[in-house]
């Protein structure tokens, strides 16, 4: 867990452009904190004030995770997309799995962490 806290740039498939949503209080959150965040949502050109970029495949430049806010039914290419462009780590949010991907992703090498919240872990670290 410590490992991923300390990656800085954080790919956000399913960012939201509505602050009610978790898919943006949490990167919102993470962004106020230092991270880089890189939307993914194929429905915008910007969020959070960041270029939204349609897939993880359309990203030009290295992604150290990915944040999924997706329902398990379609987290699996997105899982296949975060092991091609090679990053470093995969997080699924709260509610989020899917065994068959995540073995996939940590046989690829990446640091994998499902059914969590990112803002949760990164608040209990600063609070320790």
């Amino acid at each position: 867990m410590d490992k991923i806290l300390a990656m800085k740039t954080i790919a956000v498939v399913g960012c939201s452009a509505k602050p009610e949503r978790a898919g943006h209080y949490v990167p919102a959150y993470l962004q106020d904190h230092g991270y880089r965040i890189v939307p993914v949502n194929p429905g915008h050109k910007e969020i959070l004030g960041q270029t939204c970029y349609k897939s993880l495949a359309d990203i030009p430049f290295p992604v150290d995770v990915v944040e999924v806010f997706r329902n398990p039914a379609f987290v699996l290419p997105v899982i296949e997309a975060a092991i091609k462009i090679k990053a470093k780590a995969l997080w699924l949010q709260d509610g989020v799995t899917h065994p068959e991907g995540e073995r996939l992703a940590t046989k690829a090498g990446l640091l994998v962490v499902s059914d969590d919240c990112l803002l949760r872990r990164h608040r209990r670290r600063r609070a320790s």
